[in-house]
């Protein structure tokens, strides 16, 4: 029988350490730059596991009438994440906010945009399943019927059985959750020429890759405060560090609705769900990694190009002409400090769209080990 590409992957990770974890345990083969990523004691990873994850990733049984799966929203060749402005449901509901790219995952402090509340994988996995505002997967109500559907495809018996070897009957939406959060914290980009060049490779980057690099983390730009370290986001944490005072939002001048900071009433962030006024507009910063194959941008998806982005910030705030979401985000008298503006040159921009562009891993898009098992 041929190997799933992960599990392959993986036990030649194991054999190349000669005497290292015994076959079966999941290794974290990632740069040195990387620190170990945090995983629940509960949730352990292996490479068992992570495969059966990749199969229900993959797998429009997990929407309650078939049509979508997780896949569905987070596109490989997207780096995982949504290739629209927000994604419908599989009822066809339209989604709240932009699907986040999942590359790296593993190391979030917080998951999704604006629930500081969503601090692990497993709770987040529940959200579009089970959620029902907006409907995503569409399965409320429905957990004995997914039960039966994959007790019903005969490829699964033997996956969970692998993944969750000291359950008598483990086919149950406890470890379907866990299946899918180790899956997700599996997708790990790091091979993009940026990390070539971080761990040495002083040919990794083009001239105006390495110019860009020195624009974005200068105090000129500011970019570095909120997407910075090894994952280009403020919002990380290793196996060794707790979630507290960990979490980063910023409200970066998208919105300034009736010349008062204001946001859309359909989605003012963190102020949802801590009810404090100081908390409108703030946002996840994501990670940059692989942005210039995310598009579109910010958590409603309502920027559409990577040079609209260098605009906005550009400029301090986005403006928007009219509508009812008229105002000058420039203005906003909410937004974080650090955006502020700044000028550059016709050939800086094209330098740090370069250092951009550095940041994408093209082998995260295409990797067999994280494709579809069903194709």
């Amino acid at each position: 029988m041929t190997r799933p590409p992960v599990v392959a992957f993986a036990l030649a990770c194991v054999a190349a350490c000669g005497q290292g974890p015994p076959p079966g345990t999941w290794v974290w083969n990632t740069p040195a730059s990387f620190p170990a990523p945090r995983v629940p004691d509960d949730n352990p990873m292996s490479i068992a596991k992570v495969e059966l994850g990749r199969h229900l990733f993959y797998d429009p049984r997990l929407s309650g009438n078939r049509t979508q799966s997780c896949a569905s929203c987070h596109v490989q060749a997207h780096a995982f994440a949504g290739p629209d402005a927000v994604e419908p449901g599989s009822t066809g509901e339209p989604g709240r906010r932009n699907a986040m790219s999942l590359a790296n995952v593993a190391w979030n402090s917080v998951q999704t945009w604006a629930d500081p509340d969503l601090v692990e994988l497993e709770q987040q996995v529940l959200v579009p399943m089970f959620g029902e505002a907006p409907v995503e997967l569409g399965l409320a109500g429905m957990e004995q019927t997914l039960i039966d559907r994959i007790r019903a495809e005969p490829a699964y018996a033997t996956l969970f059985a692998e993944a969750f070897p000291d359950l008598a009957d483990p086919v149950a939406i406890d470890t379907i959750v866990k299946a899918l959060a180790a899956f997700d914290r599996a997708i790990v980009s790091d091979r993009s020429p940026y990390d070539r060049f971080v761990a040495g490779d002083g040919g990794a980057l083009s001239d105006a890759a390495q110019r860009g690099l020195e624009l974005f983390f200068s105090e000129k730009l500011e970019c570095h405060h909120c997407h910075g370290g090894f994952n280009l986001t403020a919002s990380y944490r290793s196996m060794d560090t707790p979630p507290e005072g960990l979490v980063h939002y910023f409200n970066n001048g998208l919105y300034n609705v009736d010349r008062a900071g204001g946001y859309p009433a359909t989605d003012r962030g963190v102020m949802d769900i801590s009810g404090e006024a100081r908390d409108m507009g703030k946002f996840r910063a994501p990670t940059l990694r692989n942005v210039a194959v995310t598009a579109p941008y910010m958590h409603d998806g309502s920027v559409a190009t990577l040079d609209d982005v260098l605009t906005m910030y550009a400029r301090g705030g986005r403006v928007i002409a009219d509508g009812p979401n008229a105002g000058d985000g420039a203005a906003s008298p909410i937004k974080n400090v650090l955006i502020n503006g700044f000028t550059l040159s016709d050939g800086q921009r094209a330098d740090l769209a370069a250092f951009l562009d550095s940041l994408t891993d093209r082998a995260l898009l295409t990797d067999p080990a994280l494709s579809s098992p069903w194709d």
